[in-house]
């Protein structure tokens, strides 16, 4: 279900990121990504959280913690370590932890980047997000599957424009 634009997001991410960095490494850089990170855009209501650790050994000590205080594994995220947050059985958080030596790679990085330069693009992608949640309503198809297309698109543009070569944006 995509809802309109909550100007408190900006805040829930802020508030999100504090504690992911009081409970887990307070050296840890997070950002917000996903739909929620762009002004204007209408999103799932999930904050998205990019976490820069300096490794996985890193992301393993505070682990622990991370869960008693309410994150939980169960993603099927293959190419990094992930964990959601829940209230009432709703997703509300998901946090994706990328090791240091990737982090300027990160794709959900730059499509956020590119989002926020593009509006044009940003637009196009919230329509297809529209259509996308029309369509898995109706059983016609996947909501990701069906903006994998545009979200591919749009990351290769991105790393061209930073010189990065082509990557799958698959990652389950």
């Amino acid at each position: 279900m995509l809802v309109p634009y909550d100007p408190s997001w900006p805040d829930q991410f802020r508030a999100a990121a504090e504690s992911l960095k009081q409970v887990g490494n307070p050296q840890w850089t997070v950002e917000h990504i996903g739909s929620t990170a762009i002004p204007g855009l209408s999103a799932k209501p999930i904050i998205d959280l990019a976490v820069r650790v300096e490794d996985a050994r890193d992301f393993q000590r505070h682990r622990p913690a991370l869960v008693r205080d309410g994150w939980r594994t169960g993603s099927s995220v293959r190419t990094h370590d992930v964990m959601l947050r829940e209230r009432d059985g709703t997703r509300t958080h998901i946090a994706h932890f990328f090791a240091s030596a990737v982090w300027g790679e990160v794709n959900q990085r730059l499509f956020r980047d590119w989002l926020l330069a593009h509006p044009t693009d940003a637009l196009r992608y919230q329509e297809v997000k529209r259509l996308a949640v029309k369509d898995a309503a109706v059983g016609l198809g996947a909501y990701n599957a069906a903006k994998t297309t545009i979200v591919q698109e749009l990351v290769d543009r991105a790393r061209a424009e930073r010189g990065l070569p082509s990557v799958s944006v698959s990652d389950k």
